[in-house]
């Protein structure tokens, strides 16, 4: 596909995706009180401790600021089947009628694996933030800024969600040729380095328990990817050599 067409078919995919988001944002808008009673009870839990917590709006502008990031935030989520489509449409355009019916695996399984990772960020949330407002000194409250808690949070549940759907892009990948299997196999010593360096940076208490729960999912994640492609790269070379066979006989026909 020549470059103009790529990027009208980025535009056109990044549009739709767009769209969808602005839809699942005004949901988010809708459920902003719940979804906000949701994102605080962390800091509510502590509020009762030793070390008193609070939510804190630090100015006029700031509430209506937190629920339009919300809304988006809850956007993100409620909207993820679609954008994720429009991403596998993008880096897998021209399918034949069988390939496409690979969209359908693929979303049945990018969806729930995004889903996943952002639930087992939220399961994390409130020791992250225990761990870290233990550190608020004695007789002290915390004033947590509202909008830093949220993109806390936000980036705590997204990277969650991100890396679990490396593998669902690793196979894409594979499928249109651009990585084969076998490279991602060979580069498995970096991939096991790189999901524990995730892991320690994007769970934020630093301790190794948390670092385990989202490394090791990735990198098992990772060497079934790898399996698929293995096998994705089998059935290619048998369709080439197949196809080649068919040339030569035409030829020698």
């Amino acid at each position: 596909m020549p470059l103009r067409e790529h990027l009208v078919e980025l535009r056109k995919r990044v549009g739709r995706a767009a769209l969808g988001l602005v839809i699942g944002a005004v949901l988010g808008w809708v459920l902003y009180p719940v979804v906000f009673e949701i994102l605080q009870a962390p800091v509510v839990q502590l509020q009762g401790a030793e070390q008193g917590t609070q939510l804190n709006f630090g100015g006029v502008m700031a509430p209506l600021d937190m629920k339009i990031k919300v809304s988006l935030f809850v956007g993100v989520l409620i909207s993820s089947p679609w954008w994720v489509y429009q991403l596998w449409a993008f880096v897998t355009p021209g399918l034949t009628h069988r390939e496409r019916l690979v969209t359908v695996g693929f979303i049945s399984a990018a969806v729930p694996l995004f889903l996943t990772g952002a639930f087992l960020a939220w399961w994390l949330l409130p020791k992250a933030v225990g761990v870290l407002t233990g550190f608020t000194p004695a007789d002290a409250l915390n004033l947590i800024n509202a909008q830093e808690y949220l993109s806390f949070v936000m980036r705590m549940v997204l990277a969650f969600g991100a890396g679990f759907l490396l593998p669902v892009v690793m196979v894409a990948l594979t499928m249109v040729g651009a990585v084969e299997g076998r490279t991602w196999l060979q580069g498995w010593r970096v991939a096991v380095m790189l999901s524990f360096v995730f892991g320690a940076v994007a769970t934020p208490t630093g301790d190794v328990l948390s670092m385990l729960v989202l490394a090791v999912p990735i990198m098992l994640l990772y060497f079934v990817a790898v399996g698929i492609g293995l096998v994705l790269d089998r059935r290619r070379a048998r369709r080439l050599a197949a196809e080649e066979a068919a040339f030569l006989a035409e030829q020698g026909g």
